[in-house]
């Protein structure tokens, strides 16, 4: 049975429940990612000759689970991983972590109980690696992401460095062209490699297996990236430790090593860049003929050692704080410098709060040195509007981060978001990048009219700015407006709460619809065979961009929805649902279970009257409810013959209604309160059988349900799946989509015809009748003046 990913990744979260409180999330990843390494490289290579990693004897995962409860657990994991360390030339890799450490991980009983627990936690069969994963899919791949993510979000603004959102590494893999790279004798590189979450994010775009170079300073997360590199497959990868600025670790011949492709995510402005570093005698020549980045500020220092470490023909990324665009002095220099050789392709500007380390905005500078000198301008992107909130962060949606990539690979200029900008006008602008001085994303005014106010009428040009819907119905507008007796205004047809009927109802609304009804339709026609023929051999990544691709080619000239809204609701639907489903259909077959067909998906299909039943007997017994209620708060209070049976949690029970009934029965003086309490109590009863009616049915409806699973064919499964489950969801998100673009034109047509509904002279008038009112009252009541 395979793990959905969503229930692994919540297992691997669970692990660190273990840990907090000895630790802050910076040091317990540590502990977590060696278990996930040693279960993962126990699963791929135990008992296997000539593999890329060792597991000796005494030095794998199956002799960690033998050390839960030993009183020596702790210094007995460490020698176990000691023995893998040595095997695979990783000491002070995945020997980082001590595990003995009872400052940490408490004394005695405390740290045998901890450490037992975890290894409980990784030793789960569901955490086979060695069985779980669709081929061609990297699950351990985006369990160590989904970790990463979660130790970057509680280790705090000083210690998430390490991490690279994916969302921003995916952009930027997507943009160097390395999708185009032909042989693994290809190169990337990354400088300041982090956790290598970045550098194998691009690598992952590549269609070969391209040779990675990454180098890091802190010691720690370079153990983090060789971890992350032999976790995803990567185990030639080249991952050194060294500051890239002072010591750069990859030399040919005494000058930096080149490479075909580069990513880097820098820290940003540091004021120690130059720490065993002569700027002025760099044997690396990275700053001639730029100029000397600021003694307090490396941005520049490092954006030119990532340009010099390009080959001729070298295309990057790199990820810097938007001050580098637009700061003056030496700096301005340096930017001139750069771009009149041609350097960059193009700038990306990012939402603010993206990164755990800073909440200042970013930008991506992509940087290609084929055919640098013959370049005429730099395409730029304005991104920063383009996210949702996740916490006390920003995140791209896939929305965004498609556009980005769509945009930028095809260089289309879309009015406020991008633009190629001309080197001669960056020249008149002396070489000031910011992007705001090329793109203006400023929204137009909601202007007051006047006039409007003072006479009337809705003005003209703000109809005109619905231009969009117009156009799709021409003659909506002429069923909505007439002029006015003044020029340049208009008046509304109809009364205002008429105005969404009037939209819903014209015939140009509904061809629409109907028109957006078939293109989603053919889309579910043409993909419906490829889903219900999902295999074995089905590659979900594949699947998901096949069918993404599709459904933005299908909307891709409509006038009112925007393609990438869809491409999004598509997304949702495959990261919250689909994605699990199509994982463990690949991995178990087109079996029904509850997490595949929902029970509501099997009552709506094959059972619809019983359920129709049983809510029709929850009506009649919400009814009596209704009632005993109703009757309850009419015999209550401080005359009420009920208050005194309450007990103390303010409820009447049919044992003290009983006892009491028990008690007056044969007193004359209380013949009115018993007939009171013989009326409730049959209410109870009736109550109580309409319960026990609809435990019956429910039950009844449980075994028949249970009964169909067991008896529904693989067609049947199919189409409950793919019919009824997938496609009915996804087909509902674009009709949504459709009411909410209507709603928006229904919404700002009443917006204008209430603010111009009353004149000035008309607000004046009314006022002077509430002022007669008022003075009249007043005189009645005596005060007069």
């Amino acid at each position: 049975m395979a793990i959905k990913k969503s229930d692994l990744y919540s297992k691997l979260w669970k692990s660190c429940d273990e840990l907090r409180g000895g630790m802050d999330a910076s040091q317990y990843k540590d502990y977590i990612l060696v278990l996930l390494f040693m279960r993962y490289v126990t699963d791929k290579y135990y008992g296997k000759k000539d593999a890329l990693i060792e597991v000796p004897e005494g030095g794998s995962f199956k002799d960690l689970v033998k050390l839960k409860g030993d009183k020596e657990i702790g210094d007995k994991i460490n020698k176990v991983i000691r023995k893998m360390a040595d095997a695979n030339d990783l000491v002070g890799v995945i020997t980082v972590a001590d595990f003995n450490d009872s400052d940490k991980l408490g004394k005695g009983k405390e740290m045998v109980d901890r450490l037992t627990n975890l290894i409980a936690i990784f030793e789960d069969e569901e955490l086979n690696f060695s069985k779980n994963g669709a081929d061609g899919d990297d699950i351990l791949g985006d369990a160590y992401e989904y970790l990463m993510r979660h130790f970057a979000t509680e280790s705090g603004k000083s210690k998430g460095q390490f991490y690279t959102p994916a969302e921003v590494s995916r952009v930027m893999a997507k943009v160097i062209g390395i999708d185009k790279a032909k042989s693994t004798d290809q190169t990337i590189y990354d400088p300041t490699c982090g956790s290598g979450s970045l550098l194998l994010k691009a690598a992952d775009e590549a269609p070969v297996k391209v040779t990675i170079y990454g180098q890091e300073k802190d010691v720690a997360t370079v153990a983090l990236a060789k971890m992350n590199m032999i976790l995803h497959g990567n185990e030639t990868a080249d991952i050194r430790q060294g500051d890239t600025l002072a010591s750069p670790e990859f030399i040919d011949d005494g000058s930096l090593k080149t490479f075909h492709f580069a990513v880097a995510n820098p820290p940003f402005s540091l004021k120690s860049w130059s720490n065993g570093l002569d700027p002025n005698n760099d044997p690396y020549k990275r700053f001639e003929g730029y100029g000397i980045p600021p003694a307090k500020n490396g941005d520049y220092a490092f954006l030119l050692h990532f340009i010099k470490s390009l080959r001729s023909d070298g295309k990057g990324a790199i990820i810097l704080p938007h001050g580098v665009l637009f700061r003056g002095n030496t700096e301005a220099e340096i930017r001139k410098n750069i771009v009149k050789r041609g350097y960059i392709k193009g700038i990306i500007g990012l939402p603010a709060n993206l990164f755990y380390g800073t909440g200042i905005p970013a930008c991506i500078i992509v940087i290609d040195k084929e055919n640098a000198e013959a370049r005429k301008g730099i395409f730029m992107i304005d991104a920063s509007k383009g996210y949702m909130k996740d916490g006390n962060k920003n995140r791209l949606r896939e929305q965004d981060i498609r556009k980005i990539v769509d945009v930028f690979n095809n260089q289309l200029e879309i009015p406020k978001y991008s633009r190629m900008v001309p080197l001669d006008e960056i020249e008149k602008n002396e070489y000031n990048l910011n992007i705001p001085r090329y793109i203006d994303t400023q929204e137009d005014e909601d202007i007051q009219d006047i006039e409007a106010h003072l006479l009337g009428g809705i003005p003209n040009r703000d109809i005109d700015k619905l231009q969009k819907y117009w156009d799709v119905y021409p003659s909506l507008r002429s069923a909505l407006f007439a002029d006015s007796d003044r020029a340049g205004y208009s008046k509304l047809k109809i009364e205002k709460d008429k105005i969404k009927q009037t939209i819903f109802e014209h015939d140009e609304f509904k061809a629409y619809a109907k028109e957006i009804h078939t293109i989603i339709d053919n889309w579910r026609k043409k993909h419906t065979p490829l889903l219900k023929s999902i295999n074995q051999q089905t590659h979900p990544k594949a699947l998901i961009n096949e069918i993404s691709e599709d459904i933005l080619q299908a909307f891709e000239n409509n006038k009112l929805i925007d393609k990438y809204d869809i491409y999004q609701h598509l997304m949702d639907y495959w990261l919250e649902t689909m994605k699990d489903d199509v994982y463990m259909i690949v991995e178990n077959g087109w079996v029904a279970n509850n997490d595949l067909i929902p029970e509501e998906l099997v009552i709506n299909r094959y059972f619809r009257v019983e359920q129709q039943a049983i809510e029709e007997l929850e009506l009649a017994r919400d009814e009596i409810t209704r009632q005993k209620e109703e009757f309850e708060e009419e015999n209550s209070g401080e005359e009420g013959v009920m208050e005194d049976l309450k007990n103390d949690k303010g409820k009447i029970t049919k044992g003290s209604v009983q006892a009491r009934i028990k008690e007056i029965k044969n007193d004359e003086d209380a013949a009115d309160e018993l007939k009171i309490l013989k009326e409730y109590l049959n209410l109870i009863d009736k109550e109580a059988k309409a319960n026990k009616k609809i435990k019956e049915a429910q039950k009844k409806l449980d075994e028949k349900v249970v009964k169909k699973y067991k008896e529904l064919t693989v067609d049947e499964i199919k189409s409950l799946i793919v019919d009824y489950k997938w496609m009915t969801s996804i087909i509902n998100e674009v009709s949504a989509e459709m009411e909410r673009i209507s709603h928006k034109l229904t919404s700002r047509i009443k917006e204008l015809a209430e603010r111009y509904e009353e004149t000035l002279p008309q607000i004046e008038n009314e006022l002077e009748e509430f002022e007669k009112k008022v003075e009249s009252h007043l005189k009645r009541m005596g005060f007069a003046w």
